[in-house]
């Protein structure tokens, strides 16, 4: 140890890994490893290859946590790197990933792992224990600035335990059942990943809690050694990255559950900022893949030339995953949405279902409440979302005193004001969607203006709490997540309460869910919740997508059957990154263009998991 270490950097030290060697396994542990589940990857695969993808804005970070971390490139750094375990994609059980092997305490609490001794970064060193001592640290620290995680590994998680080089336990300061401590643990967005302490080499810590008291400034454009099969090779800042395979001899192929994935050697990412621009590269060549969920893709734009010759093909795959918070969050901090009756009128003012029907082709579902879809029992059976109403959206604004009519149509008060409010969203592919909703919201005297600001910046604006309404779909875990939407300790900047809500009865609920040991208890916590951010009407619910629509050149193959249930991006090299790009059939096309040979057109469409 360092002689150095301040007093409180010692006790820190002392807390979270000197008395670990003096534990002992309980001698009674029912080790579980689950290595028998079928596999969903194809021997077919082949290794090799550039991944030509592009994005509209360059990340504000490379860092995972701390400010502007929560959008960019962090599917790469944490929500797509390696945990301990995972579900599998289609039968739900849990699989290995870094732990070979796990087994539950007697106390509901703690969940004991044998780490995979051939993990290692992508710099080549070991990922053992102490990684997940230095884990507890880090997530910790104030110096990170991410109050999310502060409170989740303060608050929600005990200890971490080192047995040995590879055996640990993690222990959860509440009793949940096995599989809930299994998702608490295992949720990508929880970040109970090992972090690599030879790479946070300290300059300067001054209190002592093992982080740079710079952290924020010092890693914003530092990718750190990942565990997973991509590390971060190239930055041109504002331009591109690239990412490069860590090669045939990653450790993950050593799991037979990672094997025949993750196949192409490199990721290339541009920077291209207008979507129909990227569009016309994508069908060029100069891209590989694109997403085609937008309806007017789909349906319209999706059948140039090279569809109609074969080159390029489209892919329609539906799954089951679980649907996140979003719609319309409303910053209740702001003037105006701090009274309910404004929230209510803006709610049945909002026309979701006509924007789906007549902007989206019908092709989206609409979510039954704010906070998601998927939950099973937690979510309540009764959950509808509030179909357009103008009437009834103008009787709640006259109860907030807007009842009269400006010259303009739209509603003011007493004191002139009108009622009108921004809404701020990210990608100018969404600017029909939120100028119906303007146009159907002067039904009942409610002017929405659009605030359209760019890319990456746009979640930075959000999380600023910049924002009157923000149209945003947020991802999820299949046990809801309430704090960092709706407690009031998290209502602040950078944090994902978008709607700056607080609630002291709130509070009480949510605290009560994460304490609850009873599922079903919990689960009539959770239908609790529902129903007052219902009666709140703080999010409009807005729409789903359950299914992935993507379009590829004929060189990019995948499995048979492409998707599981919980395959979200089909050609997404952090997803469950199944699919491959065939080097000859790559030749062959290109010289099939230049010789103007065609082949059939090509749509599949996947439905084995459509609901």
């Amino acid at each position: 140890m360092n002689e150095k270490l301040t007093l409180s950097a010692v006790a820190v030290f002392s807390t979270l890994s000197l008395s670990a060697y003096a534990n002992t396994l309980p001698a009674d542990l029912s080790w579980v490893s689950n290595m028998d589940e079928p596999l969903f990857a194809s021997a077919e695969a082949k290794f090799g290859g550039t991944l030509r993808m592009s994005m509209q804005s360059f990340p504000q970070t490379l860092r995972s946590v701390g400010p502007d971390a929560n959008s960019g490139l962090r599917g790469f750094f944490m929500d797509g790197a390696p945990k301990l375990a995972a579900r599998h994609p289609n039968t739900g059980k849990w699989i290995p990933q870094l732990a070979s092997a796990w087994a539950f305490g007697a106390d509901h609490k703690t969940v004991y792992f044998k780490l995979n001794p051939q993990a290692k970064w992508s710099d080549g060193q070991k990922i053992d224990a102490d990684d997940y001592l230095f884990m507890l640290k880090y997530y910790r620290s104030k110096d990170i600035i991410d109050p999310w995680y502060n409170d989740f590994f303060v608050n929600h998680i005990e200890s971490v335990t080192r047995f040995d080089d590879y055996t640990i336990a993690i222990k959860s300061k509440m009793a949940l059942s096995d599989d809930e401590l299994m998702v608490k643990i295992n949720l990508p967005s929880n970040g109970l990943q090992p972090r690599p302490e030879h790479f946070f080499k300290l300059s300067k810590d001054k209190n002592g809690d093992g982080i740079d008291d710079n952290f924020v400034r010092k890693y914003n454009f530092k990718s750190e050694p990942t565990a997973g099969a991509y590390y971060l090779d190239k930055v041109k800042k504002g331009k591109s990255v690239t990412f490069k395979h860590v090669g045939k001899d990653w450790w993950g192929y050593s799991n037979r559950y990672y094997q025949n994935r993750y196949n192409v050697e490199k990721v290339r990412i541009r920077v291209i900022r207008d979507s129909d621009i990227a569009r016309k590269h994508f069908e060029k060549g100069d891209l590989d893949t694109f997403g085609l969920v937008l309806p007017q893709l789909w349906h319209e734009k999706a059948n140039s030339k090279p569809y109609q010759q074969g080159y390029i093909a489209k892919f329609w795959g539906y799954n089951q995953v679980v649907q996140g918070a979003g719609g319309l969050w409303m910053n209740t901090a702001k003037p105006l949405l701090d009274n309910v009756n404004i929230r209510a009128g803006i709610t049945y003012a909002t026309d979701f279902d006509g924007m789906i029907t007549n902007v989206l082709r019908g092709d989206y579902s609409r979510k039954p409440h704010g906070l998601g879809y998927g939950h099973g029992g937690y979510d309540r059976p009764d959950n509808k979302a509030p179909a357009f109403n103008p009437e009834l959206a103008v009787n709640y604004f006259e109860k907030a005193g807007f009842d009269k009519i400006g010259s303009d149509g739209i509603r003011v008060n007493k004191d002139g004001q009108r009622l009108t409010f921004a809404i701020t969203y990210g990608t100018p592919m969404h600017s029909p969607r939120i100028a119906y909703l303007k146009e159907q919201a002067k039904l009942a005297g409610l002017d929405f203006s659009l605030n359209l600001v760019d890319g990456s910046s746009a979640f930075k604006y959000i999380l600023e709490k910049k924002h009157d309404l923000a149209f945003v779909n947020m991802g999820a875990g299949e046990i809801p997540s309430y704090w960092e939407y709706l407690h009031s300790d998290n209502a602040k900047p950078q944090t994902n309460n978008h709607t700056n809500y607080r609630s002291a009865e709130m509070d009480a609920k949510i605290e009560a869910f994460d304490a609850e040991f009873d599922v079903s208890k919990k689960h009539v916590i959770s239908h609790e919740i529902q129903k007052m951010v219902s009666e709140a009407f703080i999010i409009v619910p807005g729409y789903m997508v359950p299914y992935t629509r993507e379009a590829h050149w004929r060189w990019v193959k995948y499995p048979t059957p492409a998707m599981t249930k919980q395959t979200e991006a089909m050609f997404s090299p952090i997803d469950l990154s199944t699919f491959w790009i065939d080097q000859d059939l790559k030749k062959e096309t290109k010289t099939a263009m230049k010789k103007g040979k065609t082949f059939e057109p090509v749509v599949v469409i996947d439905d084995t998991h459509k609901l």
